[in-house]
């Protein structure tokens, strides 16, 4: 049974969602310059940011490869220990040898990038107008152990749907911030830090934009952020979309599972038991985590590619998914600024506790077979009230916008037609 303070509060987020509809979405922000270790005053002014990394820190990295201290080889065969001996050498010995750190760096810069403080810290974000009219702001959310590269190959189609096979109702200004203490975001000094401070950041740097509405879209934390902009500030969001959705079966009203139900539970149980060894140790000792991962380069390596392997559609090898650039490209944003510690302490901060509250703004989501957890969507619209979008994917996993980057788009698409 829905609880009449649950209806009266998504009564009064649809009131306010339709007050502000004739509200512009377009506006402009201060510019200044930064550099890339800068952290600099800058008030509430926007200032371009570009990523220019001193060879010196390619040379110290490559140092620490050569001199890396290996572990024994596993007694498997297989990943169930973790990531393979063979595969991050080979990887390691890629990244000394032949990966090329300034064309990643050309990569990530085709994109403007900007910093500004918000409550005391320097978010960093990518942000990408589009040339149509009418284009959509949307606010696009990672995750652990992503960052803005996991959008490389969707932030162009998504702004310029034109010249993608598109229409350019469909357009979108694409605002991919960085998490508090992930790449080159500010670190968080002090506790605080958890997804619904993030969302209320969000929501300051989407009007600083002059974004006064606006849709957002995540998947992982970007979810769970996502989710909580919903709920502290419905009247400024045009819909949003999830490719990870947090919804689970009400004991008291859950009726007879279905076999797909089932089937998702028991994928949830299998990951609890053999796959959330991470997750313990970030929400509960980041910082003793933290030491290994700063310092090590394969130690980092090691922790993070056990995901890619694991969350992906690869079949069992991710280079079926991924290609070694964009795997380090975006470990790359993890060694560089040294975040091994303050990305980790985001569990510290929210895990576990996940958001409840009704979301009363128009909802829509995406399901990846590969996903971590794949509810059902009844399930769903227990939370998600207003969920006018649900499709179920049949390739893809946890990184959807970098594994199948063309549906992604246009699932985002599809979800924001019905919101428009």
């Amino acid at each position: 049974m829905t609880d009449r303070r649950d209806e009266v509060r998504c009564r009064r987020s649809r009131t306010d969602h339709r007050a502000g509809a004739g509200v512009g979405l377009h506006g402009g922000g201060i510019m200044a310059l930064a550099t890339l270790y800068d952290a600099g005053a800058m008030g509430d002014g926007v200032v371009p940011f570009r990523i220019d990394v001193p060879e010196a820190d390619i040379e110290d990295l490559r140092d620490r490869l050569r001199r890396t201290r290996w572990p024994d080889a596993e007694t498997v065969d297989d990943w169930s220990q973790g990531t393979p001996l063979a595969y991050a050498r080979d990887l390691c010995q890629y990244w000394l040898d032949e990966y090329d750190w300034a064309k990643a760096q050309a990569r990530v810069n085709r994109f403007p990038q900007f910093r500004t403080m918000i409550d005391g810290l320097d978010i960093h974000f990518v942000h990408v107008r589009s040339s149509h009219d009418g284009a959509v702001p949307l606010v696009m959310t990672h995750g652990w152990p992503g960052s803005v590269v996991e959008f490389g190959k969707v932030i162009e189609p998504l702004t310029d749907p034109v010249a993608f096979g598109g229409s350019a109702g469909d357009a979108f200004d694409v605002v991919c911030p960085t998490l508090p203490g992930f790449g080159f975001s500010g670190k968080p000094a002090r506790p605080g830090w958890a997804t619904q401070r993030i969302a209320d950041a969000w929501d300051q740097l989407m009007a600083r934009l002059g974004y006064a509405r606006y849709g957002a879209q995540g998947g992982d934390w970007g979810s769970q952020v996502t989710t909580a902009l919903s709920v502290q500030h419905p009247e400024h969001l045009i819909g949003i979309h999830l490719n990870m959705v947090f919804a689970f079966p009400d004991p008291g009203n859950a009726g007879e599972l279905t076999e797909r139900e089932r089937e998702a539970l028991a994928a949830l149980d299998d990951h609890r038991r053999w796959g959330s060894g991470y997750a313990v140790e970030q929400s509960t000792r980041p910082q003793s985590l933290g030491y290994g991962l700063v310092d090590s380069p394969a130690g980092l390596l090691g922790w993070i590619v056990e995901k890619f392997w694991a969350w992906s559609d690869c079949d069992g090898d991710p280079a079926n998914a991924f290609t070694r650039d964009e795997i380090l490209d975006n470990i790359m944003l993890y060694w560089l600024p040294g975040t091994g510690a303050s990305a980790a302490r985001l569990y510290w901060e929210s895990f576990g506790k996940r958001l409840r509250d009704p979301v009363c703004v128009p909802a829509g989501a995406s399901i990846f077979p590969k996903e971590i957890y794949r509810p059902s969507r009844r399930w769903a619209e227990q939370q998600f009230r207003d969920l006018r979008y649900w499709n179920e994917l049949d390739k893809g996993g946890h990184f959807a916008a970098l594994e199948q980057p063309a549906t992604f788009v246009e699932e985002v698409r599809a979800a924001f037609r019905l919101f428009r």
